[in-house]
């Protein structure tokens, strides 16, 4: 959503606004730890988005700053997806939802060792990463 069609002042409520509906929070995961980056990446997904809401959320997530467009290398037909800084910006929040998430739900073998890294030294992982997905 952009500036000026806020529902309220509130930071949370701000912030949902541009991405807290499901499918928003998967696209930046999958750019996010999954290493997608195209279009027909995201539809592959285990979660089965749809094509006209996967145009949606990328436009709207593009048109908010959160991800950004680029030619691919080896195709005009293909478009890279890739996050920006504020997209970047939103590491922090995905890792305690993943820590949130591995106290209540049975989450996949890697990801939990993943996690385990991560508990050891927080900051470390975050800056390690983040200068990862600024590549």
């Amino acid at each position: 959503m952009l500036e000026g069609k806020k529902r309220s002042d509130c930071p949370i409520s701000c912030s949902l606004d541009i991405w807290g509906d499901k499918w928003s929070l998967l696209i930046i995961r999958d750019l996010m730890f999954n290493k997608k980056r195209t279009y027909g990446d995201f539809l592959k997904s285990d979660e089965g988005i749809a094509t006209n809401i996967l145009a949606s959320r990328l436009q709207s997530l593009e048109e908010n700053g959160l991800i950004e467009k680029s030619e691919h290398p080896d195709s005009k037909a293909k478009i890279l997806y890739k996050l920006t800084q504020k997209g970047i910006d939103l590491l922090p929040v995905f890792i305690e939802i993943y820590m949130w998430a591995e106290k209540y739900f049975d989450i996949p073998k890697e990801i939990k060792a993943a996690l385990k890294d991560v508990k050891k030294d927080k900051e470390s992982f975050v800056r390690s990463m983040a200068k990862e997905l600024r590549k």
